[in-house]
C-alpha cells in the first residue's frame, strides 16, 4: 500500500529540490563527470576476426564451434550507479539557527546533500539510488535514471528521523554490500555517532568508491565561529542537552572553561578518528556544513579528487 504523503513533508522536498537544482551546475563544473568515470569497457558481441585484430582478443570458445575465428568486441561502459546510504536516526535531527543565520538541520542538509548529487549524476545520465536507516534499515530504493527518480529520492531523504531510533551504520554498511553487487560510487551520509563499523566499511570500499558524508551541526562540534577556533564551545551560560536517540538528558556549564576545553579536546579526538578510520578504509572524508552552500565543499572535494588523479 502506498504511503500517505505529508504535505509539509512534499513541501519541504520542493524546496530542497529548487535549491540542488540550482546547485547542481556548480557541482558539474565543479569536475562531478570528470572525477567519477564509467567502470571501463564491458563485453559487447562476437565478430569474424577480420584483418587487423589482435590474437589475444580471439573468443576460442567460439571459434572452436563455428571452425572459424571469430574475436569478442567490447565498448566503452560510461554509465555509473551512484548509492546513497543516508542516516535518519534521531540525532540527525539536530540543529541550531542564531538569530540572521541560514542555518539547516542536519538532517536538512543531508537531504540537500542527496539532491544536489543525484540531480548531477541525472544530468551525467547515471542512475542514482538510495539506502535509509536508523538502528534498522529503513527503506531501500534502487538505482534508476531520471529528474523524476531523482525527486523520489528527495522525497525519502526528507523522512523526519523516527523519535529515539538510534544508529546503526554497521547494519546499514553491510546491508549495501550485499544489494549493490556491481561497483558504485556510494556516499554514506551520516553524522556518524555510531561506532564498530570500520571493518565494513573498509570491506565495502575493496568493491566500491566510497565517499564518507560527514553532517554536523556547528554547535555540535562546538565551532566558535566568531573566533574560527574549531572546537571551541562559545560560553552560552548553563545548557541542557537531550540525547534523542537514548533519552538521557545533560547539564552543561558552558561558563566553565576546562568544560569548553574537554568538549574541544572531545570533538577533535572524535574527527581525528573518523579520519584514522576512513584513511585506514580508503575512504575519502567530506565534511559538510548545516550553513551555506553544499556545492562549494563538494566543488573542493571534486578538485581534490582529480588533482589527487593528476599526480598519480
Amino acid at each position: 500500500m502506498a504511503r500517505a504523503l505529508d504535505p509539509e513533508l512534499l513541501a519541504e522536498a520542493r524546496r530542497i529540490q529548487v535549491r540542488a537544482d540550482r546547485m547542481v551546475t556548480d557541482v558539474m563544473a565543479g569536475g562531478y563527470s570528470s572525477v567519477f568515470r564509467g567502470s571501463g569497457i564491458e563485453f559487447d558481441e562476437v565478430r569474424e576476426f577480420a584483418e587487423g585484430d589482435e590474437l589475444r582478443s580471439v573468443d576460442w570458445n567460439v571459434t572452436a564451434r563455428t571452425g572459424r575465428p571469430f574475436v569478442k568486441k567490447f565498448v566503452e561502459e560510461r554509465e555509473l550507479s551512484v548509492l546513497f546510504v543516508l542516516d535518519l536516526s534521531a540525532s540527525m535531527a539536530f540543529g541550531t539557527r542564531p538569530l540572521g543565520s541560514n542555518r539547516r538541520t542536519v538532517a536538512n542538509t543531508a537531504a540537500l546533500f542527496v539532491g544536489c548529487v543525484a540531480f548531477a549524476a541525472a544530468r551525467n545520465n547515471d542512475k542514482a539510488g538510495l539506502i535509509t536507516f536508523t538502528d534498522r534499515i529503513e527503506r531501500y530504493v534502487p538505482a534508476k535514471k531520471g529528474r523524476n527518480h531523482v525527486l523520489r529520492l528527495i522525497r525519502e531523504a526528507c523522512e523526519p528521523p523516527p523519535p529515539g531510533r538510534g544508529t546503526d551504520l554497521l547494519q546499514a554498511l553491510d546491508y549495501a554490500g550485499r544489494v549493490q553487487r556491481r561497483r558504485a560510487i556510494v556516499f554514506v551520509v551520516s553524522d556518524f555517532m555510531g561506532d564498530a563499523y570500520a571493518a565494513k566499511l573498509r570491506l565495502l570500499a575493496q568493491r566500491h568508491d566510497v565517499i564518507a558524508v560527514r553532517v554536523r551541526d556547528p554547535f555540535a562540534a562546538g565551532l566558535d565561529r566568531h573566533r574560527g577556533d574549531v572546537g571551541a564551545l562559545p560560553d552560552v551560560g548553563l545548557l541542557h542537552l537531550f540525547d534523542p536517540e537514548s533519552g538521557r538528558t545533560l547539564e552543561v556549564d558552558t561558563r566553565s572553561r576546562a568544560v569548553r576545553e574537554r568538549i574541544r579536546a572531545n570533538w577533535q579526538s572524535e574527527r581525528q578518528q573518523l579520519l584514522h578510520t576512513c584513511r585506514r578504509a580508503g575512504v575519502d572524508l567530506l565534511d559538510v556544513p548545516t550553513e551555506g552552500s553544499v556545492a562549494e565543499p563538494l566543488v573542493r572535494f571534486f578538485r581534490m579528487r582529480e588533482l589527487r588523479g593528476a599526480k598519480r
